[in-house]
């Protein structure tokens, strides 16, 4: 079960405006995908629990944020993602990712939505759905990467979606897990 707004878990969370919203990779998927974030993006990128990023972004209001996040969850519906083989934002950005195909859609309604609130989402590109592998890492890592992992297909149900801030540390920081369909506030 997640924590209410304006809770800590575990670590003292920064009063900082920094928000993330995040789709996080179930179980069994996420050991693997652990394991190719060590092997391409190295120890710090495992660090990090594979995702699908909705949003990034920050707010000047934290509880009208959160309130926010939480009507978007309640109005949205679980729906089925599938992941299957690699793709790249270079030249432009030096990123290699798994393509999100079904449930892409999905991701991007949620996007939308999260945005249309009282976050600040400042990007150079439009939203594309993707589960980052290798991330300014050397070329020929990211070559590898994309390279072996062209093959790789799963499949699973979101069901809930993370909200997260920065920590006293600057890392990220799961504050609450908000069920799809579930209850606003």
């Amino acid at each position: 079960m997640g924590t209410n707004a304006g809770e800590t878990t575990g670590t003292d969370v920064a009063h900082a405006t920094a928000l993330g919203v995040v789709i996080e990779i179930p179980a069994p998927h996420d050991a693997a995908l652990r394991t190719w974030l060590r092997r391409y993006g190295g120890v710090a990128a495992a660090a990090v629990a594979p995702h699908i990023t909705l949003v990034s972004g920050s707010t000047t209001d934290w509880d009208s944020a959160v309130e926010h996040v939480h009507k978007v969850a309640a109005q949205a519906e679980p729906f089925e993602v599938s992941v299957r083989g690699t793709g790249t934002f270079r030249p432009i950005t030096p990123v290699v990712f798994l393509n999100v195909e079904n449930g892409a859609d999905s991701c991007s309604e949620l996007h939308d939505a999260l945005v249309d609130g009282p976050m600040r989402h400042e990007v150079a590109y439009g939203y594309h759905p993707h589960l980052t592998i290798a991330h300014e890492v050397e070329e020929a890592v990211m070559d590898l990467a994309q390279e072996e992992l062209k093959g790789v297909s799963l499949s699973f149900t979101v069901q809930r979606i993370g909200l997260f801030a920065l920590d006293a540390t600057g890392a990220w920081s799961l504050r609450e897990e908000l069920g799809l369909g579930g209850p606003s506030s």
